[in-house]
Parts: structure tokens; C-alpha cells; sequence
């Protein structure tokens, strides 16, 4: 479904409201396509898809998962987070429960709202988009 020109609008105002939105993430995620960083993204979207787990095994597998795709230094998809959470991945990693990521998940949604979020406000995605949904009001 087609965001509002109100709620296109609002993830100007405020990068959680972008990042609350499913549309705004999707189109978030293909500016950071552009810029060669969607890994931040699918990396906290895997974050947040495991602290909706309760099953024992089935959290293992996906933090390992998680921790091979986007945390392990040989991983093509690798994100930048500093030695201090790398450690503490690295000790809670022996146990992992749903939460195992989420000083990493933290530092990259932060890197993503400071660095690439004023980007895309500025990025020709988000301003035709901003356009195309306002101008399909205004018909309306």
C-alpha cells in the first residue's frame, strides 16, 4: 500500500517514525542500497525479528545466523561496530537469547540516524516519492 503524503512527510520530522513504518523502511532500505550499506538495515531488521522469539533452538539458529551475516569479520555483509560490542557479541554468543544483539542493533540504528537518515532526507528517492504522494492528493 501507497504511504500518505502525512506519514511520507513525517519521516521528515523524526527518524523513529521512519524506521516505525514498514513503507518507510523498505524505501529507507533501498536508498541505503544505493549507498552501499543496506547490511545496516537487514541487520537490524534481523534484530528485531529475533526478540520476537521465544524457542530456545530457534534462537540459537538465527543468532548465529545474525552473527555470521553481519558480525563475523568474514562476512561480505559485515556491520561497523566498534571493539567494545564485538567483545561483548563475541561472550554472549556462548548463550544466545534474543537480546544477545542489541548493544550492536543500538550503535547501528544511532549510525544509520546520523549518518545515512539526513542523506535521505535530501536523496532524489525521498524527494520523489515526498512529490508523487503529495501530487496524487491534490487529485484526489
Amino acid at each position: 500500500a501507497k504511504p500518505t503524503p502525512e506519514e511520507v512527510q513525517g519521516w521528515a520530522q523524526s527518524f523513529d517514525k521512519l524506521m516505525k513504518s514498514p513503507a518507510g523502511r523498505n524505501v529507507f532500505r533501498e536508498f541505503l542500497r544505493t549507498e552501499y550499506s543496506e547490511e545496516n538495515m537487514l541487520f537490524w531488521l534481523a534484530c528485531e525479528e529475533l526478540k520476537t522469539e521465544c524457542n530456545k533452538h530457534t534462537i540459537d539458529e538465527k543468532a548465529r545466523m545474525i552473527y555470521e551475516d553481519y558480525i563475523s569479520i568474514l562476512s561480505p555483509k559485515e556491520v561497523s561496530l566498534d571493539s567494545r560490542v564485538r567483545e561483548v557479541i563475541n561472550r554472549k554468543m556462548q548463550e544466545p537469547s534474543s537480546h544477545t544483539f542489541d548493544d550492536a542493533q543500538l550503535q547501528i540504528y544511532t549510525l544509520m540516524h546520523r549518518d545515512s537518515y539526513p542523506r535521505f532526507l535530501n536523496s532524489a528517492i525521498y524527494k520523489s516519492l515526498l512529490q508523487s504522494v503529495s501530487h496524487s492528493s491534490s487529485e484526489s
